[in-house]
């Protein structure tokens, strides 16, 4: 008789249309409002992707798991979770947001992290009325810490291999992932959360390893390795199932042929996937690989979401954020008409000036600017300070902007002629949160924002704060431009930023809100307390348009969704 592993995870959700994630302890059909899906199988682990059809456009619909006809979620005396379709206003969205969490056993503040602001964000969504619950979650990046493990996590691992032997206490294969994702996803508040709020997701370079492709000569030396195929091939294997999935459409799930092929394995898709996964890591090298990043459409917001770890392109000669081909498709994306565009990127495409020069600094003497014995300094300083974030990767640094300019000049718009009002950056990885304008040299008709909000559940030990608040001085930036500038000219942007809010510092989440042409960010951290009203407090309460105050939720829109 099987039963429910993981889940349920509410991934897409459109007007009438939602995918619900599981995986399960023995083969089964799961059935979810009159949809149903036989499991598959990868290495012994059975999963489902339930794509439930023919909702009602604007509607909330609690919704039930069943396995081979028997219940199996909610639990007895817990409401079941919902599934609100988009469509009962069109000018309404509200998107929550944030990268980076280590994930703890229970609800409870701990010594070194403290209170984990997603399980916070979960506790208060459980006391508020459906209206006011986002309507939809973004995960930035390192969703499973696979290279810093919990001693729990450490003792399993070390039951299965020798601790001592590269790579150490780290994981080293599929099973061991699917160990990382359930401890991620099975604190009760995490779950509960997960169950009610369609969620995108996005790797970074924990979620693999860390400084995941950082540069030619760091991935030589992985690909030299004896454990390194094992790991990559695990990784990439496991996101695929645990994350990518749930970021396509059934649309594009019923054009997807890897999809297709695992769906119908008539026994283990293992070596299937396998081989996709070791082909999909070979893209880093150039070559065509596999499109990780993702369009999601809701209503005027469009949401892009940008591969920035595994598509890279490292070579002797080239060095690319994205390749030319996944580029290409990115632009494409941008084409349209809709108010708002989301980019949605695990590292900040925009950093504090100070970090931004001396990362492109350091890739061009890198490149060999100086000669080969500055480029080896280079190189060993690019990897011992984490220097690998797009002002680290100026070619596409400066096609990204070019192509946000004409976005925010109107220049991609479709019928309406119009450019959105504003076009965020989302992005989280550098463990505080800060907002930063842009400013090109010719006026645009949209804005364009860096927002970054990072971690959600992590440690930020005290030098690092002040590292960061320094690099936002404008005296720092100087000084270092006066100290790096002897060795090779630092490179110039095209264009300016400042920043508007942050830094700020601990387990922060960060909303967006957007109503028509109005867009508002709030920033919170949370706050040591069990439970109760008081979990957060705001760090950062900032329009991003003319209006003063944040965008309210239309009386017609509550009304339209029950309490819960």
């Amino acid at each position: 008789m099987a039963d429910l592993v993981l889940g349920p995870v509410l991934r897409h959700i459109g007007d009438t249309d939602a995918t619900i994630w599981v995986e399960t302890s023995e083969p089964c059909t799961v059935h979810v409002l009159g949809s149903s899906e036989h499991t598959w199988t990868v290495a012994g682990h059975h999963y489902a992707l339930v794509t439930v059809r023919d909702l009602e456009s604007g509607s909330v619909t609690p919704y039930e798991v069943d396995l081979d006809g028997r219940v199996v979620w909610p639990p007895v005396g817990v409401a079941s979770p919902l599934i609100r379709t988009a469509g009962d206003d069109p000018e309404a969205f509200v998107l929550a947001f944030g990268s980076c969490r280590v994930a703890s056993e229970s609800a409870e503040p701990t010594a070194v992290l403290g209170k984990d602001a997603l399980v916070a964000y979960a506790q208060r969504m459980r006391s508020l009325p459906v209206d006011e619950w986002p309507d939809a979650l973004l995960l930035l990046g390192d969703q499973v810490y696979a290279d810093e493990l919990s001693e729990e996590m450490k003792r399993r691992v070390g039951e299965r291999h020798d601790l001592s032997e590269p790579p150490g206490a780290q994981v080293r294969d599929f099973e061991e992932y699917t160990w990382l994702y359930s401890r991620s996803w099975s604190e009760d508040n995490v779950r509960w959360l997960l169950s009610n709020v369609p969620t995108s997701m996005i790797f970074d370079d924990h979620d693999v390893h860390d400084d995941w492709n950082t540069s030619y000569s760091w991935r030589r030396e992985m690909e030299a390795s004896a454990w390194w195929e094992e790991r990559i091939v695990g990784a990439l294997a496991s996101y695929w199932i645990y994350q990518h999935l749930g970021n396509l459409s059934p649309a594009e799930l019923d054009e997807d042929p890897l999809y297709d092929r695992v769906r119908n394995c008539a026994g283990d898709a293992e070596p299937i996937l396998r081989a996709f996964a070791s082909g999909a890591d070979e893209e880093a090298d150039g070559s065509p690989g596999v499109r990780w990043s993702y369009r999601r459409d809701f209503g005027p917001v469009r949401l892009l979401v940008i591969d920035s770890r595994c598509g890279r392109v490292l070579a002797p000669d080239r060095r690319d954020m994205v390749s030319d081909p996944e580029f290409d498709w990115i632009e494409e994306q941008a084409d349209g008409d809709y108010d708002h565009l989301l980019i949605g990127t695990s590292l900040p495409w925009l950093l504090p000036r100070t970090m931004h020069d001396l990362e492109a600094w350091d890739e061009k003497l890198a490149s060999g600017a100086r000669g080969d014995r500055w480029a080896r300094w280079a190189e060993k300083l690019r990897r011992a300070a984490d220097l690998e974030h797009w002002a680290a990767f100026r070619d596409s640094f400066e096609r990204l902007a070019r192509l946000l300019l004409d976005v925010a000049a109107g220049r991609r718009a479709g019928t309406s002629g119009r450019a959105p009002a504003t076009i965020c950056v989302l992005s989280g990885d550098v463990h505080h949160a800060y907002a930063a304008r842009v400013r090109f040299a010719t006026p645009t008709a949209g804005t364009v924002y860096q927002l970054t909000c990072s971690p959600l559940h992590d440690h930020v030990p005290a030098a690092v704060r002040v590292a960061f608040r320094a690099a936002w001085g404008r005296k720092a930036e100087r000084v270092v431009r006066l100290l790096l500038g002897p060795v090779t000219a630092v490179p110039e942007a095209s264009f300016s930023w400042s920043k508007m809010a942050g830094p700020s510092f601990g387990n922060q989440i960060a909303t967006l809100r957007t109503r028509g042409r109005v867009a508002h960010l709030t920033i919170e951290r949370s706050v040591d307390t069990a439970s109760g009203p008081h979990l957060f407090e705001t760090v950062t309460d900032l329009p991003l348009t003319t209006e003063e105050r944040p965008p309210e939720i239309p009386t017609s829109r509550a009304a339209s969704r029950p309490s819960r």
